[in-house]
Parts: structure tokens; C-alpha cells; sequence
């Protein structure tokens, strides 16, 4: 019997971007550096020393974007709102001509019949922020909450979802403690401190937009799997010490109102106290929010340093990063499976790891309405003699991660939109446009846009509602 792989009724289909990868126009109509203006100009922290000042130029091609959303026949699409844009200093009045972008942007979307959805923080924090300690310090949170409040009065409910932060684990620890993004610093405890005060700014924001709209607020985190190499109880513990670091740091304070016990008193035995939670923060943080965002592209395996050999033995190769640098502190190493298929960023193409977290989330967590605002892969593109991009990897990935989320959807979750990363090639942070995610491929010294093949088999499953039947 055919198995025709439809979604349900009022499934949102989205692709998703943020400002800084694509705008360009750094200093335009008022805007003013963020943190990652400082850190991409400084030598040696982006690929080639690339910046996202022109970028995509999205600022000023924002009408041939639009078309190329309504083209897709997305029924959603997720942009970020620039902070230094809207609020240069991070504090004290508004930017109109920041806002004014910000309302032709949303009114554009809903003339061609697309949902915005707005996500107020993608890691551009104002400069000035930053200058006076960032995440690491309280009042951040406080500026945070205040710039939702300009951004609610400005587009109320013509923005059709709210998103408040996104991927806060990567602004607090690759930022703070890897020194990999923006601000580029590498401290623990500066990183335990910015993962709280950016759960509390989520909770300013929160307040302010569960207020002053009638649109669903929820807030978006990247999960990772952690999956244990082996079933031995250390290689258990490692993966379980990694999932504390990267996941339950954040669902269990939103979710549950409480930090995991088993990561503090990990911090404690390094010297690290956690001692940034007033009274009165994890009622807040936990405060209900309407859906929860999840960004998915891979797992990560995790085994006891001290059973290496047994890994390799295993045909495990082991991953040397910073990031893994750091956990190996902890008697944890990062390894990576042998077989698997990975993408230009080295990353291990995992579709079944997508319905394990969605079930996952639902059973441990109970978060109510689900969606998966970021999936996707960087291959290595080109345009070939016929002018085109034959990205067939891409389309082998997108399909496989969609058919995933369908089989979280048969199991019971309350799965309702799916996100690829993304509608454009774009400046990919420290790796800059050394990879390609976009279903549209950028020629960067032009600007000119070109859809891929993924682009066109995108549209086809928009128009099904779903995949093609297998018989």
C-alpha cells in the first residue's frame, strides 16, 4: 500500500536566515557594530578573514528575496531582527530607519501570503553591550527586555511568531567559552554566567511579548545528540555529561524551572561556581511559552578518554577541536562514527538522530507544540557550464530529515513546521563563505541569485504537503 508521507493540515513550510549573514549595509540608515562587526575584523578569528559587511546583500535586494520566498512557495520564513540596527547602542531610543526596514520586510511577507517569523536575537549584540561585560552581566538581560518592547510596539501582530532567542548554547559558550564566535573570549565560568543571563533576557523578552501581542512566543535551541560510543557506563556517563553542557543547561530551567544538579556539581569539582541565579530568575525562565524551536543538523558521539582504544578498535576516529579540547578536560572525547555519510562540514549525516530528539523532547520535557526551525546542510556547490547547481547531496539530506520529522509526526509529536537552513548561501560565521547552505546559490561579488535543483525539489514537496508515496 503507498505511503504517500503527507503532513498534516496547517504544516508550516519555512526557510530560515538571520541579519547578519545576509543583510550587509553595516553601517547604513544608522546602524551601528554588533559583536560580530568587532570580531570578524580582527585577524585570525574568521576564514580567510571574511565579514559579513556586504555579504548577501539582502538590505538592499530585499524585493528579489521576497519573490524568491514566494517563488518556493514557502507558507513561513524566519528572519532575525538586528539589534545594533534597531537600537545602536543596545540601549536608549529607537532607529526608525532600522525599524522601517524591519516593517516593509514583514509587510512584503504577508502581501505574498508568507508568515514572518521573527527572531529577535541571532548572536548581533550591540557593541556597547559588550564593552560593558555582554551576556556575562545582568543588566544585558535588562537591555534585552527592552528591546523587545520597541520591537513588539513597532510590528505587533504583523509578525505571525515570535522566536526570542536563538541557539543561546552557542552565544554563551562558543562565544565565552571556546573563543570561537564573537566576543571570542575563553572562560567557563564567563560562559555559565552569559547562559543564564541570556535565559533571563529570553524571560524579559518573553513577558514583554506575551503582553503586547496575540502571536505565539517561544524560543529555539540546538540540539545535538549526544550518543554514547559504546554501552560501557563510562562511555554512558560521557554522553550524559555532554548532553547536561549542551541541552539540559537550557531545557531544564525552561521546562522544569531548575539547573541539572549533575552539571553544577561537574563545574563545582573544576572551581567554577554558579553563581549568577537571583531569586525570583528560574520562576521567570520558566515561564510558559507557546512552542519550542529546534535546530537540527547532526549528533555528536562522546566516549570515556580513558577507552580510546577501545573506540578506534571500534573503527571510531577521534575529533580534535576546541570544543573538544575542552570536554577532554573532563575525561570526554568527541569520535565519529565510521560509514556514515558527512557534509562539507565534516558534520556525520544522521536522519534517525531528528525523530529520537523530537520524541525525546516531548517525553522528558512536555513542551507543547514543536518546530524544527533550522535543518540543513553545507555541500560543496557550484555552478556548472549550464549555469546551474546541481546540489543532489543537499536534496538526498533535506529528504532524508524530512521523512525523519514525518516518523516523529506517526509517533505521536506535535510536530507543526519545518525550517530549512537556508533560503540563501550566506556568511556561515567563523567558517565565512567557505560553506554553502542556501538553497540559493550567491554569487557574492554580484549578488546574483541562483536557485538550485534543491530549491526546485523544495517547492515540489511545499505544493505535496509532503513527500512523494513509496510503494
Amino acid at each position: 500500500m503507498a505511503n504517500d508521507w503527507k503532513f498534516p493540515e496547517g504544516f508550516l513550510w519555512g526557510a530560515s536566515t538571520s541579519a547578519y549573514q545576509i543583510e550587509g549595509a553595516v553601517g547604513e540608515d544608522g546602524r551601528r557594530p554588533s559583536i560580530w562587526d568587532t570580531f570578524s575584523h580582527e585577524p585570525g578569528h574568521t576564514l580567510n578573514g571574511d565579514n559579513g559587511d556586504v555579504t548577501c546583500q539582502h538590505y538592499r535586494r530585499t524585493d528579489e528575496d521576497l519573490d524568491l520566498i514566494a517563488g518556493l512557495g514557502l507558507n513561513a520564513y524566519r528572519f532575525s531582527i538586528a539589534w545594533p540596527r534597531v537600537q545602536p547602542d543596545g540601549k536608549g531610543r529607537a532607529n526608525r530607519a532600522g525599524l522601517d526596514f524591519y516593517r516593509r520586510l514583514v509587510a512584503g511577507l504577508r502581501q505574498r501570503g508568507v508568515l514572518p517569523v521573527a527572531t529577535l536575537y541571532h548572536w548581533d549584540l550591540p557593541q556597547p553591550l559588550e564593552d560593558e561585560g555582554g551576556w556575562t552581566v545582568r543588566a544585558t538581560a535588562d537591555r534585552f527586555g527592552e528591546y523587545a518592547e520597541i520591537v513588539a510596539n513597532a510590528l505587533g501582530d504583523d509578525v505571525g511568531m515570535w522566536i526570542t532567542l536563538n541557539e543561546p548554547w552557542c552565544s554563551a559558550w562558543l562565544g565565552y567559552a571556546f573563543g570561537l564566535h564573537a566576543p571570542g573570549l575563553s572562560d567557563i565560568g564567563l560562559a555559565m554566567s552569559a547562559s543564564h543571563h541570556l535565559l533571563v533576557g529570553h524571560a524579559r523578552a518573553n513577558e514583554v511579548l506575551q503582553r503586547a501581542t496575540e502571536a505565539p512566543v517561544g524560543v529555539t535551541l540546538n540540539v545535538v545528540p549526544a550518543i554514547p560510543a559504546s554501552d560501557h557506563e563510562r562511555d554512558l556517563f560521557a554522553a550524559r555529561t555532554v548532553d547536561g553542557g549542551m541541552h539540559r543547561l537550557f531545557l531544564d530551567p525552561l521546562f522544569r524551572g531548575q539547573y541539572p544538579e549533575d552539571l553544577v556539581q561537574a563545574l563545582a569539582a573544576l572551581g567554577i561556581r554558579f553563581d549568577a541565579v537571583q531569586d525570583g530568575d528560574l520562576e521567570a525562565i520558566s515561564s510558559p511559552v507557546d512552542f519550542l524551536g529546534v535546530n537540527y543538523y547532526t549528533t555528536t558521539v562522546c566516549a570515556d578518554t580513558g577507552r580510546l582504544d577501545e573506540a578506534r578498535q571500534a573503527g571510531y576516529c577521534v575529533v580534535a577541536s576546541p570544543e573538544a579540547a575542552l570536554i577532554a578536560g573532563l575525561g570526554i572525547a568527541q569520535v565519529v562514527r565510521p560509514g556514515l555519510e558527512r557534509t562539507a562540514t565534516g558534520w556525520e549525516v544522521d536522519p534517525e538522530g531528528l525523530t529520537d530528539v523530537l520524541v525525546r523532547l516531548r517525553d522528558d520535557y512536555t513542551p507543547g507544540p514543536i518546530y524544527i526551525t533550522e535543518n540543513g546542510a553545507a555541500q560543496h556547490d557550484y555552478r556548472g557550464p549550464d549555469g546551474a547547481v546541481h546540489d543532489l547531496s543537499r536534496t538526498r539530506y533535506l529528504e532524508a530529515h524530512v521523512r525523519a520529522a514525518r516518523n516523529a509526526v506517526d509517533r505521536g509529536v506535535d510536530l507543526k513546521g519545518y525550517f530549512v537552513w537556508s533560503l540563501l548561501d550566506n556568511f556561515e560565521w567563523a567558517e565565512g563563505y567557505s560553506k554553502r547552505f542556501g538553497l540559493v546559490w550567491v554569487d557574492y561579488p554580484t549578488g546574483e541569485r541562483v536557485p538550485k535543483d534543491s530549491y526546485a525539489w523544495y517547492r515540489g514537496v511545499i505544493a505535496a504537503n509532503g513527500l512523494p508515496g513509496d510503494s
